[in-house]
Parts: C-alpha cells; sequence; structure tokens
C-alpha cells in the first residue's frame, strides 16, 4: 500500500484555536510532523537551525525561489520566510503528515504548487464565538479585536477554495473530523493506484 505522508495545509482565523488542534494531532508523533520554514531573518537567541527555521542568506532564498523549490513565500520587514519544498516532500516520504499551518496567502500559494495537498480550513461556529474567543485572551483592545475580526472575515471568505472545511465546535470533534478526512484521503484512487498494480502484478 502507499505508505506516503500527506501534506496537509491548516488555516483558519486568528481566535479559532488552530494552534491546539495542531498540537493535539502533533500528540501522534509518529503519524504526524510540523513543516519548518525558511527564514533569511538572523537567529533569535536560542533558536536552531533545522528546529525552529532554516536560516538561510537571501542570495540561497531567492535561488530557491527561481527553483521553483518554496511552496509558498512572503516578504516581512525585509526578510523572506517560507515553506521549502525539499523538507516537505523528504518528511511524507518518511510516512509522516507534514502540518503546514499557514495563514490564508500562503495556504492558498501552496494550493496552486502543491495539487496533491490536502487543504482544511478551521472554521468557528458563528462570528459571535470567534469573537468571544478573541476578547476571552484579554490580551488585546478592543481596536485590536475589531481588525482581527475584519481580517477573519475577508479569510473565512477564501475558505471556499480548500478541499474541507472543519468546524472547531469541540476540540476532540475537531481533531477527529481531521483524523477522518485523512484516513479517507490515504484511500483515495489517485493514491492507491500503485497498490493496485501491486495486487495485479503477477496476473
Amino acid at each position: 500500500m502507499n505508505k506516503e505522508g500527506l501534506v496537509l495545509v491548516i488555516s483558519g482565523p486568528s481566535g479559532v484555536g488552530k494552534g491546539t488542534v495542531v498540537k493535539e494531532l502533533l500528540k501522534s508523533q509518529d503519524e504526524f510532523a510540523v513543516s519548518v520554514s525558511a527564514t533569511t531573518r538572523n537567529p533569535r537567541e536560542g533558536e536552531q537551525h533545522g528546529k525552529d527555521y532554516f536560516f538561510l542568506k537571501k542570495d540561497e532564498f531567492v535561488d530557491l525561489i527561481n527553483n521553483d523549490k518554496v511552496l509558498e513565500y512572503a516578504t516581512y520587514c525585509d526578510n523572506y520566510y517560507g515553506t521549502p519544498r525539499d523538507y516537505v516532500e523528504q518528511t511524507i516520504q518518511t510516512g509522516k503528515n507534514i502540518i503546514l499551518e499557514i495563514e490564508v496567502q500562503g495556504a492558498l500559494q501552496v494550493i496552486k504548487s502543491c495539487p496533491n495537498a490536502v487543504s482544511i480550513f478551521i472554521m468557528p461556529q458563528t462570528l459571535a464565538v470567534l469573537q468571544d474567543r478573541l476578547t476571552g485572551r484579554g490580551t488585546e483592545t478592543n481596536d485590536v479585536i475589531a481588525k482581527r475580526m475584519h481580517t477573519a472575515i475577508g479569510e473565512i471568505k477564501q475558505a471556499t477554495k480548500y478541499n474541507y472545511v472543519v468546524v472547531n465546535d469541540s476540540l476532540d470533534d475537531c481533531v477527529n473530523d481531521i483524523k477522518q478526512i485523512i484516513k479517507a484521503e490515504k484511500l483515495r484512487t489517485i493514491r492507491m493506484e500503485n497498490f493496485v498494480k501491486e495486487v495485479l502484478s503477477n496476473v
């Protein structure tokens, strides 16, 4: 059978709980890994190359872009950030499902550059619930929350461009829904084709 892992693109608005969902998935360490991004910024104290980020020089990052070696990238404060294609492909070859927890703009780039990726948008039950979660953090002003809600509405409008939409009304249910998606995706004909040929090889 096909033992290759999946590329999982997970997005959702701020406050929807996607980070918590990813942490829960990563408890199954034999099954999941999280993507390590590349950046051209300098390492901060305690950060390790290959663990926190792949720290590259600008000309190295530009070479990756020019050779289609990043699944997505963006610039922030004059530095590049992106997802290295080789690292992702090497990880799924080990059988692990690699998680790319990224914002919508980057996710849409991955969906375009990696057609076999499984894209999942995590939704709140309602906008009111999302706002309550943001308010409940107690770490942001009303103005910041209003801006985050405005951004969230724009992101939710992009949800139909993903393969799946999962509502995070309960952490356990949300995680189980994602695991069911993965199980079904691994049984898709396109991923079982070689296994079918293998079964028929002696006919």
